[in-house]
């Protein structure tokens, strides 16, 4: 198995001038129908170059008209102890991916799969330029570049934006690798193909403020509108209860206090003007169309209508008052404390200091989705200034209202959330997490695509993430990831992937990835391209930074307490 006896076998090999005569070659051996080995010899003295044969690139196998294309995923030495005089004969382990056909003309085209298996003896080789742009070519579909592929820097990485947001993408790896510089570098392209897409950031880690200075807001804790009137029972039982699960009676007081809070505002003057003087200035009825349900029941408490705190504490204090107790005084009284110190603690005041000025939530939808965008489609909401125990509860509530406005405006307003660090939200515990924000990235990633709301997950632990949602997304972009529950994750849940393209994922270079899915056009490696200094995405928080003054003890008292 020399190389020298193939270099006059240049009929069946079909090289052009353009190729290198050197490059190596070999003869395949074995094949089993998914996977070939590929007998060939490397010359004990002689330096290596880049026609070499090395893990990760891909070959062709030549049949005449038709060339199989495989991927070098193992190679060894059939003899243990190398031969530096001599030729050494090595084994290349293939996995099979495609065929490329050439067609009458000229014209060539790719297909996934095998028809016709390569017979023992057949050529191989490194695979040609062309065929190689070929194996990656979107054909009619609109492919954006992204990179450039790791094999050939001169060809590039492109992933059709439509399909990759329509279906939900992934993007996961380690801590970094790059994750977020690939996330903001994927949101610049999906904007500038998608221009009507508005895209809403989940931050936890307030880095991506800086990352789109020209196209996005960003939203804090100091500058976020969120009446606690928006919240849902169960959402604001969360912030009220501070993350435990409320019990079934402080659940059923809370629900009773609420929508009778509702069904007081509603009213208005009408009811009892002394009751409601120099109360609000808001004293007309607001959603007067809404059916109203005189038990109390029914769907109206979890409606986005306004409502007044001090309203919600008289009527406890009514209950409390009553001569016959309908539920135990500890726990109105208990409920009532609650409320109080949440409406008076500063850090909720973006809950509750602006809350009744605003007569429905059209101002708020207007901030946080960008209606209209002024040029402005991405929203970065800043979730490290909240306090910890409101997190969840305010990612359900934005992950709801994507869904929601979406579905209202039948798909005329496409919406992308995008989950960072998504496995504290939807993780792969069902016993773990905000049941509700579980259910609204849910609805989105099974429902979204019908009405024009997308899903992006962007993790570092995919093993804690709930598989069900990982599977939503048909394109997923993983980066280096040691960790082989990680990657046996992936397995499972994505069937494109193959056992021997995730055997890279352990030694993937920073900003490289392995991109498979609805998005590509077959699974390829590749490299993410550099963004500019000012639009990479970088934390707020600057640690030994010269010239910096520390701040006082009374300073950082005060912004420890929000």
């Amino acid at each position: 198995m020399k190389t020298g006896s193939f270099e006059n076998d240049l009929t069946r090999d079909r090289r052009d001038a353009s190729q290198d005569s050197e490059r190596s070659l070999g003869r395949v051996v074995s094949c089993d129908g998914s996977r070939a080995t590929i007998a060939s010899t490397v010359a004990g003295m002689d330096r290596l170059g880049p026609e070499s044969w090395t893990v990760g690139r891909m070959i062709s196998i030549n049949l005449g008209n038709t060339r199989i294309v495989g991927l070098v995923y193992e190679m060894h030495a059939v003899n243990p102890v190398w031969e530096e005089a001599a030729d050494n004969v090595i084994h290349v382990q293939v996995e099979l991916l495609g065929e490329v056909t050439e067609h009458p003309g000229g014209r060539s085209s790719f297909q996934s799969g095998i028809s016709t298996y390569p017979p023992i003896g057949a050529i191989a080789h490194r695979i040609r330029t062309g065929d190689l742009a070929l194996v990656h070519d979107l054909g009619s579909r609109n492919g954006v570049a992204i990179g450039t592929l790791s094999q050939d820097a001169t060809i590039p990485a492109t992933v059709c934006i439509e399909d990759m947001l329509s279906r939900h993408f992934a993007l996961l790896g380690t801590t970094g690798v790059g994750k977020s510089s690939a996330v903001a570098l994927l949101l610049r392209r999906a904007i500038a193909a998608r221009p009507r897409l508005r895209v809403l950031i989940l931050d936890p880690h307030n880095e991506y403020a800086g990352a789109f200075p020209d196209r996005a807001l960003s939203i804090d804790a100091e500058g976020l509108d969120l009446p606690f009137w928006m919240f849902k029972l169960e959402e604001f039982g969360e912030v009220i209860f501070r993350g435990r699960a409320a019990f079934e009676e402080e659940a059923d007081i809370l629900r009773e206090v609420v929508t009778a809070a509702r069904e007081r505002y509603r009213a208005g003057t009408q009811r009892n003007p002394m009751r409601d003087l120099n109360s609000s200035l808001l004293k007309r009825p607001l959603d007067a169309g809404v059916t109203r349900r005189e038990d109390g029941t029914g769907s109206a408490s979890d409606m986005p209508t306004p409502y007044r705190i001090t309203d919600a504490l008289a009527i406890i204090d009514e209950l409390i008052g009553l001569h016959e107790m309908r539920w135990p005084r500890p726990s109105l009284r208990s409920l009532k404390v609650r409320i109080e110190a949440l409406h008076g603690d500063p850090r909720y005041q973006f809950m509750f200091a602006r809350a009744n000025m605003m007569e429905t939530m059209a101002p708020v939808v207007a901030q946080i989705f960008r209606v209209p965008h002024h040029g402005r489609p991405i929203t970065v909401f800043q979730l490290g200034g909240l306090p910890s125990e409101v997190v969840d509860a305010v990612a359900s509530v934005l992950a709801r209202l994507a869904f929601d406005l979406a579905m209202a405006s039948q798909g005329t307003y496409e919406i992308l959330l995008l989950c960072e660090e998504a496995h504290r939200y939807v993780p792969a515990d069902q016993s773990l997490g905000f049941l509700p924000t579980r259910q609204a990235i849910a609805r989105i990633a099974k429902e979204g695509r019908k009405y024009g709301a997308y899903l992006g997950v962007v993790t570092q632990r995919p093993g804690e993430l709930d598989p069900t949602i990982l599977s939503q997304c048909s394109t997923v972009f993983a980066m280096r990831l040691a960790n082989e529950v990680d990657q046996q994750i992936i397995r499972s849940a994505i069937s494109d992937a193959s056992a021997s393209t995730l055997k890279f994922l352990s030694s993937v270079g920073n900003r490289e990835a392995i991109a498979f899915g609805e998005g590509v056009a077959t699974t390829m490696r590749m490299r993410f391209a550099q963004l500019a200094p000012h639009e990479l995405p970088a934390m707020d928080i600057a640690v030994g930074v010269e010239g910096r003054r520390e701040p006082g003890l009374e300073e950082m008292v005060r912004r420890m307490r929000g």
